[in-house]
């Protein structure tokens, strides 16, 4: 079982990618042609944009180059959700502990995220944090309606740079995207992510030449042992409650996307499994 964790503030990508997880990224390209790691279509909910930028009207992150990017405070947003009352947080955060908040927030992570100095990360600088950590990361090309033709060999150009291709598994909801990664990086892992389940998925994956299954936590046992016996990665996104965790563990599932990786951490554990902190994404087989 590989654990991975979903990114929200992106900006604290290194001191979050030392927990015992694989990291997940999300990649966008600015019009400065610099790769950029940030999770949501907008900058609203994890940054200060507005307070920086009150003259933008326009919030996607398409909508700002990098040289503005730069400069937001993406951790602030994060210390004050969790001041509040937990049912006025952001829903993913409502079922957030107080215990769970003393023993995976440090007083020093505390400062960090109030100090105003957290920041939007290059693509090139979160791989570099998550090699020093030994993880391996899932990157999630994200195309925006603006799609940028050139986000999917910007990605394999620094992912090879770096000598990290058997480190990165690269996945999209743009499956047209991971047609380019592949007859870019014949060596580089890919993943479909989808919304709804596919027909036919393995044959679906294999005409993709895919390697993992990335479905909105919609599978059962019979479809994952289909992939799963093919070579094929499922990975399941996201779960949060201990309930679901287990019961897609028990489905045999290889990973599970959450916001929560220390309760993923446990529930493997329960389930007498291990965690991977660094699995390997070789190709299942030869270009």
């Amino acid at each position: 079982m590989c654990v991975r964790a979903r990114e929200h503030a992106a900006g604290d990508s290194r001191r979050r990618a030392s927990a015992p997880t694989s990291s997940s990224s999300t990649c966008r390209r600015r019009a400065t042609a610099r790769s950029s790691v940030f999770h949501d279509d907008t900058i609203l909910r994890c940054s200060d944009a507005r307070q920086s930028f009150p003259s933008h009207t326009d919030f996607s992150v398409g909508a700002f180059t990098w040289d503005e990017l730069s400069v937001l405070d993406v951790g602030t947003w994060y210390a004050h959700e969790r001041a509040r009352p937990a049912s006025e947080r952001q829903p993913y955060l409502r079922d957030l502990t107080p215990g769970e908040i003393r023993e995976c927030v440090s007083p020093s992570d505390a400062d960090e995220f109030e100090s105003g100095h957290l920041r939007i990360p290059r693509l090139r600088d979160a791989l570099i944090a998550a090699r020093e950590c030994h993880l391996s990361v899932v990157l999630d090309l994200k195309m925006t309606r603006r799609r940028d033709a050139a986000l999917a060999a910007r990605a394999v150009e620094i992912v090879r740079d770096l000598g990290m291709e058997d480190e990165t598994l690269i996945s999209s909801f743009d499956h047209v995207a991971l047609a380019e990664v592949r007859q870019l990086a014949p060596r580089i892992a890919t993943g479909a992510l989808t919304s709804n389940r596919l027909y036919r998925v393995r044959a679906y994956l294999e005409a993709l030449e895919a390697d993992a299954y990335h479905p909105a936590d919609d599978v059962d046992r019979p479809l994952v042992e289909e992939l799963t016996g093919a070579g094929l990665l499922v990975n399941v996104w996201t779960i949060n409650e201990r309930r679901r965790m287990h019961a897609r563990i028990e489905a045999g599932v290889t990973g599970i996307f959450t916001d929560y990786p220390n309760r993923l951490v446990e529930a493997v554990r329960e389930a007498g499994g291990c965690i991977t902190l660094r699995p390997r994404f070789r190709r299942r087989r030869s270009p």
